[in-house]
């Protein structure tokens, strides 16, 4: 066992080598970063608002340490906010940078350096409290050899979906290399972690198993909405060993990711609503658990998150499972699932790294940021009705679903200062701080 003074060696040396080292590489570099308006964009948080220190990651130090604290349970000065799909088609500048690059959102992750600079886009303009990785869900299957498109206006599709046991067994690999398939991803967060240079964490991610697998059979989100399911009753021993291939990859590729300086990584059960709470379980949750067991066992300080999108009712498990933090979805009740994961937590305590009741993440109506339909004052009202809701402490402060590209920048700009100035005023003030 590593006593607590080596600990604190260690750390101390990370926290001074690898800024440095950081530095060495950045010499010479040049990221082509396109110019923003200044009217347009927010500076990162002020040292005010910062803790003195900052915290040591993976990654290097930390200046705003927010998201990582709070991830792993410790207290905050106040609730950190960033938003599912923060990157991309909302913002004017992105669709701007699309235009001069002539590249569709597909061929932009193909390239390291549009990558970076799609990421960083709404850490310039917004007051965000973490960068996530500008990527998609399914470069895991691309990577297994599936291909995906995305013709307009039809969202992504899979356009040779698995027709059956023998096509997959004909088609995917029983494992791949991802340091070789997803090598331009890894090289993305290298390239984002220079850029930010320790001024908020950066979230790698990940689709979880059974969201892949629900593309790779289906082809889509909006059609052969049933597809997976069968598979999961007519193919059950092929689905059971296509989850596992799915498993281990998630596993190496998040893994990579924060070898190459992602502080925290997000895991996304984006299609929990389209699985039966019955296979859920029988299928899903024992991939979920794996990833997060060997995800600690490799990465013992790194916090992981999880979002089962239209599945929330095991936001209980997956907090005993051992995530830090859980996600809610815009129907997920508030008060009641703060109180189940207490209680449960009290029963048995969870193997994450608070030791007690994982934080929770969400769940803002995105509808509210609607532009031409929303307003600054329901978004303050809002903001303020969540914070009352769920406590400004353990919370990061999220939306229930992705931003659609139908926001106002504005508001968006209002959620996040909003969030911050009241959840300030509320722990200042002694807030309820959940148990």
């Amino acid at each position: 066992m590593v006593s607590a003074p080596a600990k604190l060696v260690a750390a101390l040396l990370l926290g001074t080598l690898l800024p440095h080292a950081a530095q060495a590489f950045q010499s010479g570099f040049s990221l082509g970063l396109r110019p923003v308006a200044a009217s347009s964009i927010k500076q990162f948080s002020s040292p005010a608002r910062r803790t003195m220190l900052g915290s040591v990651s993976m990654g290097g130090k930390l200046e705003n340490d927010l998201m990582v604290r709070v991830a792993r349970g410790e207290e905050a000065e106040r609730t950190p906010i960033w938003l599912f799909r923060q990157a991309g088609r909302h913002l004017p500048e992105y669709e701007a940078y699309k235009k001069e690059t002539g590249c569709n959102f597909l061929q932009l992750l193909e390239n390291p350096k549009h990558v970076a600079e799609c990421t960083m886009q709404p850490v310039r303009r917004y007051n965000l409290d973490a960068a996530i990785l500008f990527s998609d869900i399914l470069v895991v299957a691309e990577a297994l050899g599936i291909d995906v498109e995305m013709p307009g206006g039809k969202g992504i599709l899979v356009p040779r979906p698995l027709t059956g046991p023998e096509d997959f067994k004909e088609r995917i690999p029983k494992s791949i290399n991802v340091d070789e398939k997803l090598s331009h991803v890894i090289e993305s967060v290298t390239l984002i972690k220079k850029q930010l240079n320790g001024k908020v964490p950066l979230i790698g991610f990940s689709a979880a198993p059974w969201t892949l697998m629900y593309y790779m059979v289906g082809g889509s989100s909006k059609k052969n909405q049933e597809e997976g399911e069968r598979w999961l009753k007519e193919h059950t021993a092929e689905s059971k060993e296509l989850l596992d291939i799915l498993t281990n990859v998630v596993i190496e590729y998040t893994s990579a990711q924060i070898k190459a300086g992602a502080d925290m990584l997000q895991i996304f059960e984006a299609m929990g609503e389209f699985i039966s709470k019955e296979s859920f379980y029988e299928f899903a949750m024992p991939c979920m658990q794996k990833i997060q067991k060997e995800l600690r066992a490799r990465h013992p300080e790194v916090p992981l998150m999880v979002f089962p999108r239209g599945a929330t009712y095991s936001l209980v498990d997956l907090q005993q499972a051992g995530y830090d933090v859980v996600t809610m979805d815009t129907q997920t009740a508030r008060e009641a699932t703060r109180e189940a994961l207490a209680t449960a937590a009290k029963e048995s305590t969870p193997p994450n790294l608070r030791r007690g009741a994982a934080g929770l993440q969400g769940n803002f109506d995105v509808k509210l940021l609607k532009a031409g339909e929303g307003s600054k004052e329901e978004v303050k009202a809002a903001a303020e009705a969540m914070l009352k809701q769920l406590g400004p402490s353990h919370l990061i402060a999220n939306l229930g679903e992705g931003l659609t590209g139908k926001e106002d920048p504005e508001l968006v700009d209002c959620l996040v200062e909003s969030i911050h100035s009241v959840s300030d005023k509320m722990i200042k003030e002694g807030g309820a701080v959940p148990a």
